[in-house]
This record gives C-alpha cells, structure tokens and sequence, in this order.
C-alpha cells in the first residue's frame, strides 16, 4: 500500500467519508488521478471535450458563462471541498462539450474521476447516484438564485449580497479583491462597482480600504 493511497483515503475521510461507504471511495481512488492545480490556471473551457469530473478536496473552482464572443461574463456558482460539477457529469454522459468555463480561484486539489466509470457507479452506489442528484439540485438551486438576484434586486442590493457571500465562502472577514475583479463577476463596469462601494461604505454597511472590503 502505497503513501499516495493512504494520503487519498485520509482526504476522503475527511471530506466525502459521511456520504461514500469504503467500497465506493476504494474504486474512486483506483479508477481516478489526483491533481494540483495553482489558483488563476483554467480547469475547464467553453467547447473542451468533458472526460472527467471533479471531487474537490481543497480551494474553490469559479463556474462561469460567457456572453457570446464579447469578454462579458457572469459567475454562476462556485464550487468548494466536497463538492463536484454535477452539470459536467451530465454533459460527460451525453458526450457533450462544455458550455461553461471553469477558474481555480484557489489552489485546488481533487481527483478526477473518468466517465467510463462514472455511469457504472451511478446504478451500482446508491451512495453516489444520490450524491450527483443532490449535487445537480443544489447547482441548478445556485444558478436560480443567479437568475433571481439579476431579476428582483438592485445593483446595490446584489453587490451587498455578492460581499456577503464571498466573505462566507471562504470563511473571512475582510476579502481582498479589486473592484475590477467585483465588476467582472457581476458582469457590469468598474465605475458602477466603485460608486456602490462608496454608496455601501458612507451607509455603513461595509468598510472598504485599497482592494480590502470588509462587510459589517
């Protein structure tokens, strides 16, 4: 038994041991390959052929939709330690491209499970056919309230909520982030985002410093 196997078997305990019996995760590691993967790389374009997906044990992966051929973009939902791309798991099965781009947002370590093996599990794992429909529930959930935020809340009420939701994702409570960086997830301009944050700041609910923002 090698150390890579033992260093895997403690990462799955730590992450998905509440949701995948031994069998299951002992295929996992057989069948899948373990990568690191450095913050700001691409994990996955629009148009790339979908072979694996993701089991994510450390960082955040950014989900996001382009605009046509423009640079517009919207960041759909993110995905996080314990999560995987339920929506890239449909699109494998149909032997479908992408239609989504993925950004490593932070160092990101997963393994990576091929489709030849991931339909198999889908009838033999009650374990893992529940975790990919839950997993698809919760990013077509995400992706709704996307929709609803475009929808039902002004720009000053989104980027309040956008704030919030960082802040929690990963678990601080000051996010060093440019405005440029806000206005690109958001998909509007920097000068909106920079009249916001002045507007947010003098109403006191957030304090906002060169590329720090803190949500009180």
């Amino acid at each position: 038994m090698n150390n890579n196997y033992l260093i895997l078997i403690e990462k799955f305990k730590d992450y998905y041991s509440d949701i995948f019996e031994e069998g299951l995760i002992k295929e996992i590691i057989k069948f899948s390959h373990f990568e690191k993967i450095k913050a700001g790389e691409l994990l996955v374009d629009i148009g790339d052929d979908l072979t694996h997906i993701p089991l994510i044990f450390e960082g955040i992966v950014k989900v996001i939709r382009h605009k046509g051929e423009t640079s517009s973009e919207l960041a759909l939902y993110y995905l996080k330690p314990g999560d995987t791309c339920a929506i890239s798991f449909i699109n494998c099965i149909e032997s479908k491209k992408s239609i989504f781009e993925g950004i490593v947002e932070t160092d990101l370590e997963a393994v990576f499970v091929p489709i030849d093996i991931i339909d198999e599990w889908f009838t033999k794992y009650k374990s893992w056919r529940r975790f990919i429909i839950d997993s698809y529930h919760f990013r077509l959930m995400e992706m709704l309230e996307s929709i609803d935020s475009l929808a039902f809340m002004n720009m000053n009420e989104r980027l309040l909520k956008y704030l919030k939701d960082k802040a929690k994702r990963y678990n601080v409570k000051e996010l060093q982030i440019t405005h440029q960086e806000i206005a690109n997830d958001m998909n509007t301009s920097r000068v909106v985002i920079s009249r916001i944050i002045k507007q947010l700041q003098k109403e006191r609910k957030i304090d906002s410093s060169r590329n720090k923002i803190r949500v009180l």
